[in-house]
């Protein structure tokens, strides 16, 4: 009996100086953002458009803001592929990009537009070096074809997208590829991707113009 009513004696006060605390914490401005920092922008997208979509208030507590909603809006970014934010206490809020990387690009009166690993068109802007054309009836996002040489640039062996200038779609089943050297792979569809990546760099090295991987298991040189 003793004991325990000591204990409540201790508890009491114990219980109400830890709501104190977690009161001065979550209204305390001395617990308000001070630093902001951005990992993997990497110059791709402007630091200044992710500090606005952050709407970081001036004042209050670290542990009040929402970081989901905070990175909701900077994954809102068309460049971002997706976006996380956390607090890093005490006064740290810290932003990790994962921006949209061109596997391929293709042309209109307005520009080149870039297409992601995703297929995700998000950018009208010159195409850096080393990304191929795509060439295809109606390329876009929505298009089957264009989804189609996309999948087909995914599974490419990093050797032989280097030498990659163009990808040529004429259905799902004909899809070529232009290398920078004149030559041509005639891949076929995005079936096989694996087996027809094993196969393409050790043809690749046989003479020839025309190489036909469309069937992995019987490819041949003209």
């Amino acid at each position: 009996m003793l004991g325990s009513r000591r204990f409540r004696l201790w508890a009491v006060p114990a219980v109400a100086l830890v709501i104190t605390f977690a009161a001065l914490a979550w209204f305390s401005p001395m617990l308000s953002v001070r630093e902001v920092r951005i990992e993997g922008a990497a110059g791709a997208i402007p630091e200044d458009q992710v500090r606005e979509l952050l709407q970081i208030p001036d004042r209050g507590s670290i542990l009040r803001i929402d970081t989901a909603a905070m990175a909701q809006r900077v994954a809102s970014i068309p460049k971002v592929r997706s976006a996380r934010v956390q607090r890093v206490l005490p006064s740290t809020v810290r932003v990790r990009i994962e921006p949209r990387t061109p596997v391929l690009y293709y042309d209109t009166a307005e520009g080149a537009h870039l297409l992601d690993a995703d297929g995700i068109e998000y950018a009208i802007e010159p195409a850096p070096i080393g990304v191929p054309k795509l060439e295809t009836e109606k390329p876009g996002s929505a298009d089957a074809l264009t989804r189609a040489a996309v999948s087909v640039v995914r599974v490419l062996p990093p050797e032989l997208t280097a030498q990659v200038d163009s990808v040529h779609a004429e259905t799902v089943s004909d899809i070529s590829l232009t290398l920078r050297d004149g030559r041509t792979v005639l891949w076929g569809s995005s079936e096989d991707g694996e087996r027809k990546s094993a196969v393409v760099l050790p043809l690749l090295t046989r003479p020839g113009s025309v190489f036909d991987v469309s069937s992995p298991s019987l490819v041949t040189v003209k």
